[in-house]
């Protein structure tokens, strides 16, 4: 199991108490603040335990809800914009206001683990918000997933929600010309 060490506080009560369960190989530190219990842990849950309040988003989103077959370098996280620069070589960041969020987010099951992550609904707003930052035949590969999904996704929530996001015009009339 993934603990921070605040959690790891909460468990072996003190700092002496944690070097000691570390020696005798009960819990093993990962990396700076995140220990586990186990020898192995997927680097997609070491990211979401590390980021809590972060959101799984763009190529990261677009790759595990199966909308790409192109596996990201790096992990996509969305953040408030009022939050602190993730330093994390591993990390790419976007802010968002903190109203929109959680707009659209799910729970996810990636590599055994339970990660936030924005869902097909949100992820094809994103698309049309971010389309001028993605690469032609990377949008193009999406937006045809995506066209393939349509019927299973909730148009009125999509309408709904493109409106308490930025850019609400352009991104309902891409979804209108694109998508409908």
């Amino acid at each position: 199991m993934l603990m921070t060490y605040n959690e790891c506080l909460t468990k072996y009560k003190n700092d002496y108490q944690i070097r000691r369960a570390l020696e005798a190989g009960l819990i093993i530190k990962l990396e700076p603040g995140i220990y586990s219990d186990k020898n192995f842990e997927f680097e997609t849950s070491i990211i979401s335990k590390k980021y809590p309040h972060a959101v799984f988003t763009m190529r990261s989103a677009f790759y595990y809800l199966g909308l790409t077959d192109t596996i990201p370098e790096k992990y996509h996280l969305a953040t408030d914009k009022d939050s602190s620069k993730i330093t994390d070589k591993r990390v790419v960041q976007y802010f968002d206001n903190y109203q929109s969020l959680e707009l659209g987010m799910i729970n996810y099951e990636v590599d055994g683990g339970m990660i936030r992550m924005y869902g097909n609904e949100r992820m094809l707003l994103e698309l049309f918000r971010n389309k001028k930052r993605l690469p032609y035949d990377y949008y193009k590969e999406i937006l045809q997933n995506f066209r393939k999904r349509i019927d299973k996704m909730d148009i009125a929530f999509i309408q709904d929600m493109a409106l308490e996001l930025p850019k609400s015009d352009i991104i309902l009339e891409a979804f209108e010309t694109e998508v409908l």
